[in-house]
């Protein structure tokens, strides 16, 4: 008798659970993308700066820009922008007007680094100086300094109105619009100090 063969049964092979390059690539691609999102998102984020001090940050170019404006009424020589004789001016003056304007707005727009991250660390494309660290005190010594040097000055000027009235040669709306470009002057100083106070509780409670 022959002996009945049993039927040859191979193991079937399980399928291959290794990943194939390509697919291995592009999560690894996937995954980089997304920690490099988060993390820049969270370095965006980064910075806990109080909404009170964003808000004066940002309110400070504000207050500064009426004056500008005046200055640039009296560079163009409209009516009730300055006296008769400030309007017939030469280039001197429109000089020193563009100038003050422009150094005013800039030390303004200095104000929003108390509040950004380029106020920790200087921006890269900055020569020399670029991706290195802001000392704390570098920022916030000119910062407390400028916020009393503008309270001083535009105080002073305001008082010096109120108790000996205004330069003579001023009309009553000459000195309506000086009085309305140059009041919000009053609260540079204040809120520029207010956000110097939030920048250096900040860097000294993080250690940056």
């Amino acid at each position: 008798m022959s002996a009945a063969r049993s039927p040859s049964v191979s193991p079937s092979m399980p399928p291959s659970s290794s990943p194939s390059p390509s697919s291995s690539s592009s999560s690894s691609s996937s995954s980089s993308s997304s920690s490099s999102s988060s993390s820049s998102s969270s370095s965006s984020s980064s910075l806990d700066v109080p909404r009170w001090a964003r808000i004066a940050a940002h309110a400070v170019p504000f207050v500064i820009l009426p004056s500008g404006l005046w200055r640039m009424g009296v560079m163009l020589a409209v009516p009730g922008f300055g006296t008769a004789e400030a309007r017939s001016h030469g280039a001197g003056l429109d000089l020193y007007l563009l100038v003050l304007f422009a150094v005013s707005e800039g030390l303004g727009l200095l104000t929003l680094g108390l509040v950004q991250p380029w106020g920790e660390v200087v921006p890269r494309w900055i020569p020399w100086l670029g991706g290195r660290p802001v000392r704390p005190l570098a920022a916030v010594v000119p910062a407390a300094l400028g916020a009393l040097a503008s309270m001083g000055v535009v105080y002073y000027f305001f008082l010096s109105i109120a108790f000996d009235g205004f330069p003579a040669g001023h009309t009553p709306t000459e000195e309506a619009v000086l009085t309305v470009c140059y009041l919000p002057l009053l609260a540079w100083g204040p809120l520029l100090g207010l956000v110097t106070y939030a920048y250096h509780h900040r860097r000294r409670r993080t250690g940056r």
